[in-house]
């Protein structure tokens, strides 16, 4: 039952999906195209000797033809008027309208024969205009008339003028801007949730989060404010749409400078952090000017216009300069960050330096229109340098989390070593002579005893000197200090060491072969030596099953004496090797663990590090590393 219930909701979705792409597809084939005006003739205001005689609106003569796309230039600040003529053709669209985009002037009049039809006066310099003007079937043929007046430095029409359906008019109107909004809007809702991911973060990483959100923000705030559509569409908030775009701009600067600093490096001689602290006052003066102008109804906006967009573009170009160049020496030491960061800044510098010159050129008359497509790209290599330098202090801390869990384990250890050393030795002590004594009066008893007497008498010193030897393994432990220290041969103890464990490793069904140069010394005592390798060696032959092999290898290493002692026996588990040298602890059933607990001190002792692999079934590799002596070291005493 739900199953179809799902499946008819799915087929009438589509069948909904179907009926309205069909009417989309009839009303389209059921409007005519659209039609551009090109037909336009101009005049300026105080050119014409009279009212029009018609109608009365508008010069009564000094009209001559206006071609697209040139704005007529006017001396800045000059408030003069022109006047702009067509005949609106044939209107056969059952809702008519015009689009006219873009168009320049600060108060802009449009009258259709002798009726306003729109009206715009801007008390600010922002001079874009998108205008959708509806029309009725009644006006075709009418006069259209549109006077702009300036105040900015240009006046009149940089495109193609549309005449068309309404809805089809919006559309497309819509579709000219929906780039900048979907894009300024995406910035600021990315900026507002880095704002809140900042209270999550720790103050080393915060700094360079929040000047990443200032800068994403305030360009997402300038490319929002920048276009003319939400001048069109919220007209009573075009003023504070301007200061918005201002403080973007005079934030985005310093923001850029400080993240690089941040995440990069402070540039030669300092000259990022120079430029950062010249911005920052650059942008306060200029922010105190535009609170002043607004205060003032815009009396020096002319002023503010000089310092906030004509100087502080050049300032922009030569910080940018300057910003491509640190990121370019950073990248040829070898720094990946600034690699990034120049690739970025190249997608957006180029564009953005290409447009401010040619603005400059063309005198103000362009509109900026690749930056911000440029500052895509290189918003997004600043989020991947932020992202590499938070990974990079992740590993960071997984790093120094090891590091200091190593620490905090071998600090246990010693601890707990220091301890059991102190009891070993005292115990060690105390009971060594009460075993001598004992020792000593059953060798008495042993002597006058009968045979049957003798052999229990035997096997209690079997066991006396099985507990001397454990006494002697403890106070090596605790004391595992070499009395007598030399420059040992290694080959040559290890001849010593063969000689005792070759036969014990013939009787196990395994063989042991050695490779070891004669040109190795190590600085140690030698019985302490031959103590560690076969108590190592004995556990190996132990291991040993059916033609089992013991190799024995040692060689020199970036300083250092290396002996590397495999088998190919039973193996250990992981959780086994990481408990060997523990007190007490073994893997054989009658083993006390005090051996490999004595061959771990004795090789501490000697400076030396082991290493264990083990592979249950595959057999284990113990390696063994001394600092390496001079063959010409003497020993001490």
């Amino acid at each position: 039952m739900k199953a179809s219930r799902k499946y008819g909701i799915i087929a009438a979705a589509i069948c909904i999906v179907i009926q309205l792409v069909l009417a989309a597809s009839c009303y389209g084939s059921s409007e005519p195209a659209l039609k551009p005006l090109t037909d336009w003739r101009f005049t300026w205001e105080d050119v014409g000797t009279g009212s029009r005689s018609t109608d009365g609106i508008g010069p009564a003569s000094g009209w001559e033809p206006y071609r697209m796309k040139q704005p007529l230039q006017l001396s800045t600040g000059e408030e003069k008027a022109g006047w702009f003529e067509t005949k609106l053709p044939a209107l056969i669209w059952n809702t008519p309208a015009i689009l006219l985009k873009p168009v320049y002037g600060i108060k802009i009049d449009i009258y259709v024969g002798q009726e306003k039809r729109y009206e715009i006066d801007r008390d600010y310099r922002y001079d874009v205009h998108h205008i959708l003007l509806p029309l009725s079937r009644e006006d075709a043929g009418q006069t259209l008339l549109m006077k702009i007046q300036g105040g900015t430095g240009r006046i009149g029409m940089d495109g193609p003028v549309w005449a068309g359906d309404y809805q089809t008019l919006l559309t497309k109107l819509i579709k000219a801007n929906l780039g900048d909004i979907v894009l300024g809007s995406s910035f600021i809702f990315i900026a507002l949730i880095m704002l809140i991911s900042a209270l999550l973060l720790n103050r080393s990483e915060r700094n360079s989060w929040l000047s990443l959100t200032v800068v994403i923000l305030s360009i997402g705030l300038m490319i929002l404010t920048y276009s003319p559509f939400v001048y069109s569409l919220f007209r009573s908030y075009g003023e504070w749409f301007q200061v918005v775009f201002d403080l973007g701009l005079l934030s985005l600067l310093p923001a850029i400078t400080y993240y690089f600093e941040r995440t990069i490096g402070p540039g030669y001689m300092l000259i990022i952090r120079i430029c950062r602290k010249f911005q920052v006052g650059y942008s306060l003066f200029c922010l105190g000017f535009m609170v002043i102008n607004l205060l003032s109804g815009s009396r020096f906006s002319d002023i503010y216009y000089f310092f906030s967009v004509k100087v502080l573009g050049c300032i922009m170009i030569v910080l940018l300069m300057i910003l491509a160049a640190s990121a370019i020496s950073y990248a040829a030491k070898g720094n990946r960050d600034a690699a990034v960061f120049a690739s970025g800044f190249a997608l957006f510098a180029i564009p953005a330096l290409g447009e401010l010159v040619w603005f400059y050129v063309r005198q103000g008359d362009y509109m900026l229109f690749w930056w911000k497509w440029g500052v895509l790209g290189f918003v997004i290599s600043l989020i991947m340098i932020l992202g590499r330098k938070f990974a990079h202090n992740h590993r960071q801390i997984v790093v120094y989390s090891r590091e200091l869990e190593m620490f905090n384990s071998e600090l246990q250890r010693s601890e707990k070593m220091e301890i059991i050393s102190e009891l070993a030795a005292s115990v060690a002590h105390e009971v060594r002579n009460p075993l001598q004594v004992t020792r000593g009066f059953l060798q008495l008893l042993q002597e006058k005893s009968r045979e049957r007497e003798k052999e229990y008498l035997r096997l209690a010193l079997e066991e006396l000197d099985r507990a001397s030897g454990i006494i002697t393994d403890f106070l090596t432990f605790a004391k595992p200090e070499a009395e007598k220290v030399s420059l040992l041969n290694v080959g040559y103890e290890f001849r010593h060491i063969e000689g005792i464990l070759i036969p014990l490793a013939n009787l196990q069904g395994g063989r042991m072969t050695t490779d070891i140069p004669q040109d190795l010394y190590v600085y140690g005592n030698s019985s302490k030596f031959k103590q560690a390798f076969i108590n190592m060696i004995k556990n190996s032959i132990e291991a040993l099953r059916e033609e089992g092999h013991i190799q024995i290898r040692a060689y020199r290493e970036n300083g250092q004496v290396v002996i590397r002692v495999a088998d190919n026996g039973e193996g250990m588990e992981p959780s086994e090797v990481a408990r060997l040298g523990e007190p007490y602890y073994s893997n054989k059933s009658k083993g006390t663990g005090l051996g490999l607990m004595v061959t771990f001190r004795i090789i501490e002792v000697m400076q030396g590090k082991i290493e264990i692999e083990s592979k249950k079934g595959a057999g284990t590799v113990m390696t063994v590393r001394f600092p390496a002596a001079a063959s010409g070291e003497q020993g001490t005493e």
